[in-house]
């Protein structure tokens, strides 16, 4: 089995993010090649980029930094859950990729993204040069969400549709066979 990471990009107070990951998450445990794991960047708590050494080193000083790299490392691919802030992408995840390097090689990543008329795919974009910078495959499959907050019952919980619920099948089953071919590479590089 592949290890997927759901990462919650937003950590702001009042953020939709972890209603919209706990659908995705729920979508993505239907797929019995991916063991699923959730990572909050609000709960991670990643301070603003404190090492001293650039990430390629790997000569991580600061704990929080060591426990990232386990949580990245051992990941196969990854979904980022992102909102769009002023037409890009959160800071917060830009400063938790901007930490490592290495983990983040060879691995695919697809996006679920949210927001208004534009579904966040303004950010997605932004974002899929920062990803491919550190030796990620950003895939084209994704899941986008317009007018999310129509999709929230009033206990804040992400109701979807049908629509949405096909394009994040679509874009796990590309993700496992990127991941997939990906890991061979990573098994080749060591």
């Amino acid at each position: 089995m592949l290890n997927l990471k759901i990462i919650i990009a937003s950590t702001r107070p009042g953020r939709k993010g972890p209603a919209i990951a706990a659908w995705f998450n729920e979508i993505a445990l239907k797929h019995p090649e991916f063991n699923v794991e959730v990572l909050d960047l609000l709960a991670i708590n990643l301070p603003f980029l404190d090492e001293p050494e650039q990430p390629r080193f790997q000569r991580y000083q600061h704990q929080h930094t060591k426990d990232w790299s386990a949580m990245i490392d051992n990941g196969d691919a990854f979904v980022i859950v992102t909102s769009e802030y002023n037409f890009g992408f959160p800071g917060s995840i830009k400063n938790a990729i901007d930490f490592l390097l290495k983990e983040w090689n060879y691995k695919p990543v697809g996006f679920v993204s949210y927001g208004g008329v534009s579904a966040g795919t303004r950010a997605v974009q932004m974002l899929k040069l920062v990803v491919a910078a550190v030796g990620m495959m950003p895939i084209s499959e994704a899941v986008q969400i317009p007018a999310f907050t129509k999709h929230l019952d009033e206990s804040g919980k992400f109701v979807s549709e049908p629509g949405i619920d096909r394009s994040a099948d679509i874009m796990l089953n590309e993700l496992y066979k990127w991941a997939t071919a990906l890991k061979t590479i990573r098994t080749k590089a060591v």
